[in-house]
């Protein structure tokens, strides 16, 4: 009982608060983000492949191409020094020159001879699977050293296309492979003989062009050439592009035949001096990095640029048959 006088408040005190025995459900993955996140894990090694072994190596080339480096001492910085360098560098506009001749003469040299062979297997024969897969062999065996070594004993001295041209009474033949006149061209021979590829992919695209168009060539009037021209030759455009490109990118990085066949010198006169085989000169030779980096990126701008002005001209000469109808 309370004392006289003295008042007592009750005080209300709220209630704990009691636990929510029914939390909200945790969110669940949908099934298309499920999917996704399992396509990035697959993904993964890929990704951190491009940034370890691709991204990462050509950011440092990048920078390397700015400094002198010889892989013994510190890169030390020297800004365009390597890039005025290659302008007058003799031997750098002989690279260039070999290289575009080779390019040039290779590249449609090969489209032409696959296209060729191509047309012939269309025209249908026996175990055609067979003999598609012998052509495509030396486009397999093609860069390898040892057919570098087999051609250069093919083309060398008193070798064996000597002793061929001898016996049909051409004496006294040329030195191929130690002439300047005529090594780079047993090159573009080598290139010429690894059609395989685009000549699948010819012989792909021609069994795919419609008969009816042929028959109505023929009934307008139109012979074998003139079917060729006005309809196999535009309805393989992109074909040609393709294959364009993909030996253009290739011809321009060609190594390991114009190393093995002129062991490593360039060639008589520097005649086969290839761009990338100056390139491993320059990098691995001489140990200089730094301009061997320069002349790499140089050649990737050029590769980018050839293969865009291939990409700009093909609105001319590229038909599309489906955009068409």
């Amino acid at each position: 009982m309370a004392s006289p006088g003295v008042t007592v408040e009750a005080h209300a005190t709220a209630p704990p608060p009691v636990a929510d025995r029914n939390p909200p459900p945790r969110r669940r993955l949908t099934r298309r983000q499920r999917e996704a996140l399992a396509g990035y894990l697959f993904l993964a090694p890929w990704f951190l492949g491009l940034i370890g072994i691709t991204l990462g190596p050509m950011i440092a080339s990048l920078w390397l191409s700015f400094t002198r480096y010889n892989l013994l001492s510190a890169p030390q910085w020297t800004g365009f020094s390597n890039y005025s360098a290659l302008v007058h560098d003799p031997l750098f506009l002989t690279a260039v020159k070999v290289t575009l001749l080779y390019v040039g003469v290779s590249v449609p040299s090969q489209l032409a001879f696959a296209l060729l062979l191509a047309l012939v297997l269309n025209r249908g024969m026996r175990a055609l699977g067979l003999v598609r897969a012998i052509y495509y062999v030396p486009s397999l065996l093609g860069s390898s050293v040892a057919i570098a070594i087999v051609w250069r004993t093919l083309f060398g001295y008193d070798g064996t296309i000597d002793r061929i041209v001898e016996f049909f009474g051409w004496h006294n033949p040329p030195a191929w492979i130690d002439d300047p006149h005529t090594a780079i061209y047993t090159l573009v021979v080598l290139a010429i003989w690894q059609f395989g590829a685009p000549m699948i992919i010819f012989l792909a695209g021609l069994r795919n062009i419609p008969k009816e168009l042929y028959e109505a060539a023929s009934v307008d009037g139109a012979r074998r050439f003139a079917q060729f021209r006005k309809v196999t030759l535009p309805l393989l455009s992109p074909l040609i592009l393709f294959n364009l490109v993909l030996q253009v990118i290739a011809s321009f990085q060609a190594f390991t035949p114009a190393y093995v066949i002129s062991g490593g010198s360039g060639g008589p006169a520097n005649s086969t001096l290839f761009y990338t085989l100056y390139l491993y000169q320059q990098a691995f030779g001489q140990l200089n990095m730094g301009y061997g980096a320069a002349m790499a990126w140089l050649l990737l701008v050029a590769i980018a640029l050839v293969t865009a002005a291939i990409f700009a001209s093909s609105r001319r000469w590229v038909f599309y048959m489906d955009h068409q109808s």
